[in-house]
């Protein structure tokens, strides 16, 4: 078979296995993807298994679409049938078939983050809970976590006791879980629950399922949270394979759910099972991989490997260490300019950094120096404003639900006030209706301006309904929003950013039509509510700053992984948590070093820390790379832990030649400043850390307003 002789002998073995159960551990780089079509491709073309038998789970679209085309491209018309998706679009599939059993129609809604942000829009003043004082974000986190534990909206105000914060969210729950039954609607959450529960109450469709899917591969196994290995457990049952890929050195989602101990524990849960390592790494060089080895190692609760590859040795790990912030971002800027005038294209390299305030400086620079650059997983195309109102209209002839309708109702503006939609609410939750009906069935309540525009909007809500299925979806859209006068509405506005971003849904809704000449809009609909931030992502020439999360999965020519600093990176509340916290820290650490192919910068910065509120010091990881393998480049400082120095008592270093009663690491008060710690010594000027938000001051030594603390 032509495609097993591009395998070394690892991966063959793993394509190969005749185990019931396999787990295939993958260092980064080490061809996984590669490995897991493979498998999918010798288990039709080898084995004769039936190819919708198969199913193939990952964890974004991209990556789902990916494995698609190259499957096709393995073995054609075979690999008809093969359900390859995410674990929430196989949820999907499940459901729609089987939902009715919870008491839920097929055809419920799936809603997005704007969506549950609508719901709490609407319950926030209903609870009197202040958006200031607790986020949509935290709330949203607060709900999953309570579905997640299967604690009921009566339990979690029963938990709340006399707490009127945890009274109050737990009456916001209430509301949202009431809201989603008058809708018909699932969260991303649901989907999964939901699922876990139906094959929990009823056997017949677990049973059906299992004969459905008689082998399960899941790709990125690490990332793995507990309500999802249920589900794959229940799918697996006593009788079906279970072929997992996945590298716990890289297990980097724990705050969102994975579990690192589900990949461990793979041979106890699934007796027999083999494991096979892919060691072989064809992304970095000798340098980097040794380097990212050397890091790793440091943590004990891992499946021992190291990479090897056959490649070059390459360059060494890059090593700078900068005075400051702002010097550590222009030199990374400058050198992301030597390196494009060299030839090496901006989008070859990117720059990662363990939390999103990081790039501030860097951003400063980058625009300084007219380096192109995007930060990636930011505002994702399908939620940008137009994109969200134009899938809403088309929501409304399909679904005609509350939230769409209210997203589109005064966009264009029809005059329809607060008061109005009150009423509309009001009438809608007494006759246990829609928004929509509510407003055909109670016309005769409304009144002036409003009411004629609703009617007019009911009309023409109809009229575009009367012509779904008889013309495409891309030219009803197009009357849709001419229609409506949301064109117009842009026009005036004078936005064309955003008329041509309309046009680009439109190229996408052709994509969709021409590869899916049987799908209908619901379906349309459907496709882009799963869609993840991963899986959009920008042609063009530029420098990619990410966090290193979202940088997972990804490869660069060069990476500049900045910011290496103790409670930085690895951050302060990790190390708060011991050492799990740190271990996790580490292996985050290990997947931003594992991004580079041929070239890996690290940097640190010394100085004040207004995020810390205390001096930087540069990161445990950078000691914990194999010296070897790294260059320094710069001026090392000599110390840097100004509060270590001090508390262990050796003598500070006076960074200037003249002299005045100040030493560096000195602890001074300030009449105004407050307490702060000098940080260099300048003949009679000093350099003084102070708390936030006065920052760091240079100051005349001899003015009367300093004094120096009492030791």
């Amino acid at each position: 078979m032509n495609y097993l002789d591009t395998l070394n002998e690892a991966q063959r073995s793993a394509v190969t296995t005749l185990n019931k159960y396999a787990r295939v551990v993958a260092g980064a780089g080490s061809g996984k993807t590669r490995v897991l079509i493979t498998r999918i491709a010798y288990m039709i073309d080898e084995l004769g298994y039936l190819a919708n038998t198969i199913c193939a789970i990952t964890f974004t679209n991209k990556a789902a679409n990916e494995m698609r085309n190259r499957l096709i491209g393995m073995l054609g018309d075979n690999s008809s049938g093969v359900h390859i998706s995410t674990i929430h679009s196989l949820c999907v599939t499940i459901l729609r078939q089987d939902i009715n059993v919870l008491g839920y129609p097929r055809n419920f809604t799936i809603l997005d983050s704007d969506d549950q942000k609508a719901i709490l829009k609407e319950a926030y003043p209903k609870c009197d809970l202040d958006q200031k004082a607790y986020t949509y974000g935290s709330m949203l986190n607060y709900i999953g976590a309570m579905k997640g534990e299967n604690i009921t909206p009566t339990k979690a105000l029963e938990m709340a006791y006399h707490n009127p914060m945890e009274i109050k969210k737990a009456k916001v729950y209430a509301y949202y879980v009431e809201r989603q039954q008058q809708l018909y609607a699932l969260d991303f959450d649901d989907l999964l629950l939901w699922t876990v529960r139906l094959f929990r109450v009823d056997s017949d469709k677990l049973t059906k399922w299992q004969r459905r899917f008689n082998h399960i591969l899941v790709d990125e196994f690490q990332d793995v949270d507990r309500v999802q290995y249920e589900l794959i457990r229940q799918l697996a049952g006593d009788g079906n394979e279970v072929y997992v890929v996945g590298d716990p050195d890289q297990t980097i989602y724990t705050w969102r759910g994975a579990d690192v101990n589900i990949i461990m524990n793979f041979e106890s849960d699934f007796k027999g099972a083999e494991t096979i390592y892919l060691n072989q790494n064809y992304r970095s060089t000798k340098n980097i991989l040794d380097g990212a080895n050397s890091l790793i190692d440091f943590n004990k609760n891992r499946l021992k490997k190291d990479l090897y590859t056959a490649g070059e040795k390459g360059e060494k790990i890059y090593l700078y260490n900068a005075a400051s912030e702002d010097i550590e971002a222009t030199f990374v800027v400058e050198k992301l300019v030597e390196l494009h005038n060299k030839g090496l294209s901006y989008r070859d390299m990117a720059v990662l950094y363990r939390s999103n305030y990081i790039s501030r400086n860097l951003e400063k620079v980058l625009a300084k120096y007219h380096v192109p650059y995007k930060i990636y997983g930011g505002l994702r195309f399908y939620d940008r404003m137009e994109i969200k109102d134009s899938l809403c209209y088309l929501r409304l002839l399909v679904k005609g639900d509350d939230l769409a309708f209210k997203r589109v109702v005064n966009s264009p503006k029809r005059g329809v006030g607060n008061t109005t939609m009150e009423l509309i609410a009001t009438l809608a939750e007494s006759d246990g209706t829609t928004y929509l009906e509510a407003v055909r069935n109670h016309s005769g309540e409304l009144k002036g301006k409003a009411k004629t525009e609703l009617l007019k909007l009911l009309d023409k809500i109809d009229s575009w309904k009367a012509k779904l299925g008889q013309m495409s979806i891309v030219d009803l859209l197009d009357v849709v929003l001419e229609d409506s006068g949301y064109k117009k509405m842009l026009t005036d506005m004078n936005e064309p950013e955003r008329i041509e971003n309309i046009k680009e849904l439109q190229n996408d809704i052709m994509y969709f039509e021409k590869h899916n000449p049987e799908s209908s809009l619901d379906e349309y609909l459907q496709t882009i509510a799963l869609i993840t931030d991963k899986d959009v992502y920008d042609e063009g020439d530029y420098v990619s700053l990410m966090t290193v999360h979202s940088a997972k999965g990804l490869e660069f020519d060069t990476v500049f992984v900045i910011s290496l600093c103790e409670s930085v990176f690895p951050n302060e509340r990790s190390m708060n948590e011991g050492n799990n916290g740190i271990e996790e820290e580490r292996r985050l650490a290990y997947v931003a070093l594992t991004r580079a192919k041929r070239l890996l910068f690290i940097t640190s910065s010394q100085g004040f820390s207004y995020v810390l509120n205390a001096p930087k010091t540069p990161s445990r990881f950078i000691n914990e790379i194999d010296q070897d393998v790294i260059q320094q480049i710069g001026v090392q400082s000599e110390k840097v832990n100004y509060y270590d120095d001090y508390r262990n008592g050796r003598e500070p270093i006076d960074l200037s030649e003249g002299s005045c009663d100040f030493k560096r690491s000195d602890l001074v008060h300030h009449k105004v400043f407050g307490d702060g710690v000098v940080l260099g010594v300048e003949g009679q000027m000093i350099k003084v850390a102070f708390g936030m938000p006065h920052g760091i001051k240079t100051l005349l030594a001899s003015h009367p307003s300093i004094s120096k603390l009492v030791n």
